[in-house]
Formats: C-alpha cells, sequence, structure tokens
C-alpha cells in the first residue's frame, strides 16, 4: 500500500513525466481526419464516409451544407459509419469576405458563417473554421484587422449558445502574417470561443510552422495538414510554390513532432489534400500516421 509520500513522490514524476517534449517514435495523441472533398466525388455521400472510414481515418471535415435535406443526409452517413463530424469548412468566407467594405457582402459572409454554425450544431462537430479575412488593393490591412474583428464578434453569441467554436485560419491572404500577430489578434477577442485553425503548409513561404505551433500553442483548437515545396527556378526558368502531399516537400515533420509534442496538443488534425482513389486516400493516411508517430524523416 503506498503511503502519502509515496504517493506525492509517484504524482510529481509522473506530472514531469507528461510535461516533457514528445520523443522521435512516440505516437501523438492526436486523431486523424481527412478533408471530405478528399474523396471522390462519384460516390454518394454515405460511400464517400465509409470510403474514408475504411482506409483507417477516425474523423472527418465537411464543407457548409445549406440545403437541409443534405445536411440531414450527412448526419446519417456519420451515424451510420460511425465516422464523426469533427469540423465544418466554411464556404463562404472567400466570395464574401467578412473584411469588405460593402455591409452587404460582410452581412452575407455572417449569414454564410451562421449556416456553418447550425451544421456544427446538427453533426456534432465542435468547430467551425472562418477565414478571417483577405487585404487587396481595395482593403487596406488595418481595415481588414479591424473590419474581421468586428465581424466575427458578431457570431460570438450564437457559437456560445450552440456551443460550437470559431476556429480561425491563416491562410494565402496577406492578412496575420507573423504568429506573433496572430497570437495577438485571437487573445483579443477575449473569448473562448475564438480560437486558432493552425494550418502546417501555410505559413511555409515566410516561416517555419514550427515556430507557429510554440507561439500559438494552447490557443490551436484544431490543425490541417499538408505539405509545401518551393523549387527555385534556374537559368531564367520560372520558380514554383506549391501544397504537395506530406513528405513530399520542405515541412521538417520531424520538428513539427516535436513542437506539437511540447504544447500538448491533443486535439484533430485534418489531411487537407487533392482528392484521389483508395491507394492515394491509404497513402496519405500512412504518411499521416509517420508524422504522428515522430517517424517521418527528412527526405535524404
Amino acid at each position: 500500500m503506498l503511503n502519502r509520500r509515496s504517493f506525492l513522490q509517484n504524482a510529481a514524476a509522473l506530472t514531469v513525466l507528461s510535461s516533457l517534449p514528445a520523443r522521435a517514435g512516440t505516437r501523438l495523441p492526436i486523431r486523424m481526419a481527412v478533408e471530405y472533398n478528399m474523396l471522390p466525388e462519384k460516390l454518394s455521400i454515405l460511400d464517400r464516409f465509409q470510403l474514408a472510414k475504411d482506409c483507417g481515418y477516425q474523423q472527418i471535415e465537411c464543407p457548409t451544407t445549406p440545403n437541409p435535406a443534405d445536411a440531414q443526409t450527412m448526419k446519417s452517413a456519420s451515424e451510420k459509419v460511425g465516422l464523426p463530424i469533427h469540423s465544418v469548412m466554411n464556404m463562404d468566407h472567400w466570395k464574401y469576405p467578412f473584411t469588405s467594405a460593402d455591409p452587404a457582402v460582410v452581412e452575407r459572409s455572417l449569414e454564410g458563417a451562421r449556416t456553418s454554425i447550425h451544421n456544427a450544431h446538427l453533426w456534432g462537430a465542435s468547430t467551425v473554421l472562418l477565414v478571417p479575412g483577405v487585404v487587396n488593393a481595395g482593403t487596406p490591412y488595418q481595415d481588414a484587422y479591424v473590419r474581421s474583428q468586428v465581424a466575427i464578434r458578431k457570431l460570438i453569441p450564437l457559437a456560445e449558445e450552440l456551443n460550437v467554436t470559431l476556429a480561425l485560419e491563416e491562410v494565402w491572404n496577406k492578412f496575420l502574417l507573423s504568429p506573433l500577430e496572430f497570437a495577438r489578434y485571437i487573445d483579443e477577442y477575449n473569448s473562448p470561443r475564438v480560437r486558432a485553425y493552425f494550418d502546417v503548409g501555410n505559413v511555409v513561404l515566410y516561416g517555419y510552422p514550427q515556430d507557429w505551433i510554440r507561439t500559438l500553442g494552447k490557443r490551436i483548437v484544431k490543425l490541417h495538414i499538408k505539405d509545401f515545396k518551393f523549387i527555385r527556378g534556374k537559368d531564367g526558368a520560372d520558380s514554383v510554390a506549391r501544397w504537395v502531399s506530406p513528405g513530399d516537400g520542405d515541412i521538417d515533420w520531424m520538428s513539427i513532432h516535436a513542437a506539437l509534442g511540447e504544447i500538448g496538443y491533443q486535439g484533430t488534425a485534418t489531411l487537407e489534400l487533392d482528392p484521389g482513389d483508395t491507394d492515394y486516400l491509404k497513402d496519405m493516411r500512412r504518411r499521416f500516421d509517420l508524422i504522428l508517430s515522430g517517424e517521418m524523416h527528412p527526405r535524404a
């Protein structure tokens, strides 16, 4: 029987061990999900869910589904197959950005986001992915910063009511270009219902994803997984920058594994890649598992 001193010593040792960074070969406690649009479009909704399950994925991320009948079919497929929908990919924020100077455009974006939140509630998903805004020739950076926060704050009451988190993602939109700024931007909402959806491949052109992970820390509620490759042109040829399958690009996945272990991330990560057939989906799942196990070594 343990005495009080032995119990406290063991508890302290476990606390220290749990705070240590993950070592290579240690499987991170992260669930593997697939993006719905990676699954063959020719299949029915039910068959797409079944294929994802058969390929070894544990969860799925689905797009905004305005049609109530289609949304119910998604829910039924998820329940029948046993593949939970963990997140909703909001669809209107590109065509109707939150940062537009036109109130009608912003309201259209908010309506799309509200539909996404209701989808999440119906499906039992914990998050809705939102792109905060776009900086372009007609939208100065400062205006994008202010407008996006004004708009997204209007969604917080509904998110609170339906128990859904608004997960903001950094994308190639000339906005929120450093981890320090992104962390401050999230914190300024002062709400547990606004957190970060960090895409590992989206920052490689101008940063290091492992640095972003450590800086954002517990602000990260979900992850997108894809690789990125930059090929510098030679002898006058054009340079090429593109997203690629995990392991085929420039990302140091061993460093990603270490950073995720350091912040104690235990949520879901979703592959966001081109669609493909069964063999392709199984291979991507295999690579995904190598990443989470700390075994995706750099290319020779």
